[in-house]
């Protein structure tokens, strides 16, 4: 015979129910933390100069996942990634919608998530803040590979032209850059833990120590950052055309695009009278007719160069038997085209597809990407006393490309690009302030020139001295350094990064040994979280 069930005393109910009502409202109020953490690091990114707000969110996202479950980590981390990748990368999707600018946030945001779910675990471990701005780096490098061949455009260096930070690059690159924010950041974080759990001055002084002594550094790396024209000098331009109008469809008129930039050029000589220039730089796609294959065209282009009376090098997609490339060729006044240098690190979903059948279930416009062959060469161009590298728009985000280029015996770096097909949106600005990475990484000038803009003239330091608006012809003209010294970044390359990469995960190997002995002696540290 069973029982009748015995009614729970109403006071009783409510005593089990408000710790629940309690344990949601605070996982709520993370999440919101979490997310606005990581609008924080998308308003340190340029075009805003607020480079100080990136460290401020990863002191927020410290004391979200400090003592946390690997699964809570995850879920912080991902709603942080989503407060940062979700408006960093809306120009994704001017022209084509959600269909591409939410899944890859999305994708993006998880990766992000990854490495936070490994800093909570280290956070039990002395000195975490040192081992969590490892694992970031850890993420980062990540990011840099997968999906697709990667896509580091979130990278934390990109969002530092303007700070203490930007002499870290000329040391350690792209890396050290990232350790050093989120240093900065976690150590803050933990100063703030430490004050409201204890009184204790002695407790406070390695967190201050981590917080301050990467800035620091910033400004010891100072003196690294090589200016000198050890190799002379030469006169620059930089050629923007601009095109018919702005959107997927920019290059419909192919042909326009093309006698904007011989006009420009034309005008430039005129304007320019008997000042001799030593090279110019036109954009990506300035030329998306086959000189080559099209007599119209490479006459257009000959009367230019012949006008400017100076070696071009110009952005052409080039039709070969097993493909279109995305090719630089370099044209000299008098002989013609001498040199080219084709595009490695393509563009998913633009200038490549994969897995094109699966992804045309969800929209046609994947019809819309190329078919483009990469390079396998880093060409330099010898252009009067400039052996310029050449990294092509996209490629400017990917470190090894860029150092590839660079080491190859160059004097100064060029970057044509093409940015009509996001409109007026950040992304120029946010591959600006890539460039001027760069510039300091390497120790070179470096020449940005544009279809649509933004174009500019940056010095090694990263001093932008010049630069055009968006969609307006223009021409930029200065004298600037060339320099073969090679920065400590290149000299170390790749090592930097994976020491970090090692160190963070055999910190995360340890934490995970350690909390499998805790648990196997029945003592889980009592501050751990019990609502995930």
């Amino acid at each position: 015979m069973v029982a009748p069930a015995v009614p729970q005393e109403p006071d009783v109910a409510s005593r089990t129910e408000a710790p629940a009502r309690r344990g949601r409202l605070t996982v709520a109020l993370r999440s919101l933390a979490a997310l606005a953490a990581g609008a924080l690091v998308f308003l340190s990114v340029p075009p805003r100069p607020t480079w100080w707000l990136a460290p401020v969110g990863f002191a927020v996202l410290a004391l979200l996942l400090h003592d946390r479950r690997a699964r809570a980590g995850f879920g912080y981390g991902t709603l942080f990634g989503l407060g940062f990748m979700v408006p960093l990368l809306a120009w994704t999707g001017v022209f084509v919608g959600p269909i591409a600018w939410l899944p890859l946030s999305a994708l993006e945001a998880a990766l992000v998530g990854a490495p936070c779910a490994a800093i909570a675990v280290v956070t039990r471990l002395r000195g975490w803040y040192l081992w969590a701005a490892l694992l970031w780096v850890a993420g980062e490098t990540l990011r840099a590979y997968v999906p697709f061949g990667g896509f580091p455009w979130g990278k934390l260096a990109f969002g530092q032209p303007e700070g203490l930070y930007l002499p870290l690059a000329a040391l350690g690159g792209t890396p050290l850059i990232a350790f050093a924010v989120t240093l900065t950041g976690f150590g803050l974080g933990e100063l703030v833990r430490r004050v409201l759990i204890t009184r204790a001055p002695r407790a406070l002084v390695i967190p201050v120590l981590a917080a301050v002594l990467p800035l620091a550094a910033g400004v010891a790396a100072i003196p690294a950052v090589g200016t000198d024209a050890d190799a002379g000098e030469v006169t620059v331009a930089a050629i923007q055309g601009n095109v018919p109008r702005a959107g997927l469809d920019f290059n419909a008129q192919r042909r326009a695009v093309l006698d904007n930039h011989v006009k420009r050029t034309e005008q430039l000589a005129a304007e320019l009278g008997d000042t001799k220039l030593d090279l110019v730089i036109w954009p990506e796609n300035a030329s998306d007719i086959d000189p080559f294959r099209n007599r119209d065209a490479a006459e257009a282009i000959a009367r230019a160069v012949k006008a400017i009376d100076a070696p071009v090098a110009f952005g052409a997609v080039v039709v070969r038997p097993d493909g279109p490339r995305n090719s630089v060729i370099l044209w000299e006044p008098g002989v013609g085209p001498v040199d080219e240098y084709v595009k490695r690190q393509l563009q998913p979903f633009g200038e490549t597809m994969p897995m094109r059948d699966f992804f045309r279930l969800f929209s046609a416009t994947v019809d819309r990407a190329g078919t483009f062959v990469p390079g396998d060469e880093a060409t330099v161009f010898e252009m009067g006393k400039a052996r310029v590298a050449l990294v092509t728009c996209y490629e400017v985000a990917f470190d090894g490309v860029v150092r590839e280029s660079v080491l190859n015996g160059s004097n100064l770096l060029a970057v044509p690009t093409n940015n009509a097909t996001f409109g007026h949106t950040e992304m120029t600005y946010q591959q600006l302030a890539m460039d001027r990475i760069r510039a300091v990484e390497h120790g070179r000038t470096v020449v940005v020139a544009a279809t649509s803009g933004v174009s500019a003239i940056i010095l090694p330091d990263g001093t932008v001295t010049q630069r055009t608006g968006l969609f307006t012809p223009a021409a930029l003209v200065e004298r600037v350094p060339l320099r073969s010294a090679t920065t400590m970044a290149d000299r170390l390359g790749v090592w930097p990064e994976w020491t970090m990469v090692f160190a963070g995960l055999a910190a995360l190997v340890i934490a995970l040994v350690r909390g499998r002995r805790s648990r196997s002696a029945g003592d889980m540290p009592a501050t751990a979280d019990t609502h995930g």
